[in-house]
C-alpha cells in the first residue's frame, strides 16, 4: 500500500510541479508581454505628444508698407515679388501682405511706421528718409556715385551693409538692399537745357542729394512721391522732373505732359531699393525666418535689377517712336558743373557730423577703388562693342 502510493504520489507532485514551473514561466512572459505593451504605449504616447510639437510651428503675419502705388510696374510689383517669395521660402511660416502709398500710411511716412511698429516692413528708397538722418541717402544714390554692381558690391563686401545697420539702428530699423534700377534718366523738361543757367528758377522733381546739387546751381527742388508726381507736372505745379527710367516713366505717362527726355541720368547711377524691417520684428523671428528675410532680400535686388535691363530698351523705343519724345543728352559743360557741384554737396555732408564722415569715407574709398577697375572693365569694353558697326 505505501508501495503503491508511492508510485501513485510521484506523478501528482511531478505535475504539480510542472504547473508551478509552467505558472512561473507564465507570469515572466506575462511580465514581460506587458513590459512591451507599457514600452508601447508609452512610445505611441510620446509620439502623439510630440508631433504637434514638429507640426506647429509658430506663424508670423506681417504688414508691408511701400512708397510705390501698388503694383506699380518694376518698384511696386518688386515689393510684390519680395513679399511672395519670402512667403513661398519659408513654408507660409512667414506670409507678408502689401500696402501701397497711401493706403495704409502715407507714401514718405512708411518709414516711421516701420519704427514704430504699426508694420513689420517697408519697401522704398533710403534718401527718402534724410530728415532722420543724412548718412541714409549714401544706401540709395549718389551723384556720379556708385553704379548698381558698385552699390551691390559696397554693401554686400564693402562694409556697406555694417555701416547701414549701424545707422538706422537709433530708428529700431533694419535695412536690406531689396532692388536696384540700374543707371536713371536724367529727367522730363518742357524746355531745352542748353546751359546750366536753364536750371535758375526751375522747380524740379528730385528727393535724395541729387535734389541738394539742384538747389546748389539755383533750381528749386521738390520730393513728391511717385503716385503725385504726373499731377504736378501736368498741372504745372513743377516745371520737370525725373523718376526712374523708360520702363517706369512710359508707365506714369510722362510723355503726355513733357516734351524732352534727358540722359544720362547723374543724379542716380544705380539706385538701390530698400527693405527695411522693424528691429524687435526681425529679431523675434526664429534664426531660419530671418535668413529667409534676407536671402529673400538678396533675389528681390537681382530680380529688380534684371527686369530694368530687361524692359528698359523696348520701353525707350516705344517713348520715341509711338509717342514723338525728344530725346537729349545734357551738354558736356552742363554736366561737368554738376559734377562739380555734386562734390560740393557730398564733401559739405560728409563733414557735417561725424556718421556722415564714417559712411562717406567708406562709400568714396569703394567708388575710387570701383573706378580704377571699371575704366578698363565696363566702361572698356562698351566702347570697345560701340566701334563695331552692327
Amino acid at each position: 500500500m505505501s508501495e503503491k502510493n508511492t508510485k501513485l504520489e510521484a506523478p501528482e507532485n511531478k505535475s504539480g510541479l510542472e504547473r508551478r514551473q509552467f505558472l512561473k514561466k507564465a507570469g515572466v512572459g506575462a511580465t514581460a508581454l506587458g513590459a512591451i505593451a507599457l514600452t508601447a504605449a508609452c512610445t505611441k504616447k510620446t509620439e502623439e505628444s510630440a508631433a504637434p510639437a514638429v507640426q506647429a510651428k509658430k506663424k508670423f503675419e506681417w504688414k508691408m508698407v511701400t512708397t510705390w502705388p501698388k503694383g506699380f510696374p518694376g518698384l511696386g510689383t518688386g515689393a510684390d515679388y519680395l513679399a511672395r517669395i519670402i512667403g513661398e521660402m519659408s513654408d507660409g511660416q512667414l506670409t507678408v501682405k502689401v500696402y501701397g502709398g497711401g493706403e495704409l500710411v502715407p507714401a514718405l511716412e512708411s518709414f516711421d511706421a516701420v519704427s514704430k511698429g504699426t508694420a513689420e516692413m517697408g519697401h522704398g528708397a533710403a534718401y527718402y528718409w534724410k530728415g532722420k538722418s543724412e548718412a541714409a541717402q549714401f544706401f540709395a544714390a549718389v551723384p556720379f556715385g556708385l553704379n548698381a554692381d558698385e552699390m551691390t558690391g559696397w554693401i554686400y563686401y564693402g562694409g556697406g551693409q555694417q555701416l547701414w545697420d549701424e545707422v538706422y539702428a537709433p530708428f529700431g530699423v533694419k535695412g536690406f538692399a531689396a532692388g536696384n534700377t540700374g543707371v536713371q534718366m536724367g529727367g522730363w523738361f518742357n524746355k531745352e537745357i542748353n546751359s546750366i543757367n536753364d536750371f535758375n528758377g526751375l522747380k524740379m522733381r528730385m528727393p535724395g542729394l541729387g535734389g541738394e546739387v539742384l538747389g546748389a546751381i539755383g533750381a528749386v527742388p521738390v520730393n513728391l512721391p511717385g503716385g503725385e508726381i504726373f499731377s504736378s507736372l501736368q498741372s504745372g505745379a513743377i516745371d520737370a522732373t525725373e523718376w526712374v527710367g523708360p520702363y517706369n516713366d512710359l508707365a506714369f505717362g510722362f510723355y503726355k505732359a513733357a516734351k524732352y527726355y534727358y540722359w544720362p541720368g547723374w543724379h542716380e547711377p544705380g539706385t538701390t531699393l530698400e527693405c527695411f524691417v522693424n528691429l524687435n520684428a526681425f529679431n523675434e523671428l526664429p534664426k531660419e525666418l530671418q535668413a529667409v528675410v534676407e536671402q529673400a532680400c538678396k533675389a528681390a535686388n537681382g530680380d529688380m535689377f534684371a527686369e530694368f535691363t530687361a524692359r528698359n530698351s523696348s520701353a525707350l523705343n516705344d517713348l520715341i517712336v509711338t509717342h514723338g519724345v525728344q530725346l537729349k543728352r545734357f551738354p558736356d559743360d552742363v554736366l561737368m558743373k554738376l559734377a562739380t557741384a555734386s562734390q560740393e554737396v557730398v564733401s559739405n555732408l560728409a563733414g557735417k557730423n561725424a556718421e556722415n564722415k564714417k559712411v562717406y569715407d567708406s562709400f568714396a574709398k569703394f567708388r575710387a577703388d570701383s573706378i580704377k577697375w571699371n575704366n578698363i572693365s565696363e566702361v572698356g569694353y562698351s566702347l570697345a562693342r560701340a566701334s563695331i558697326k552692327n
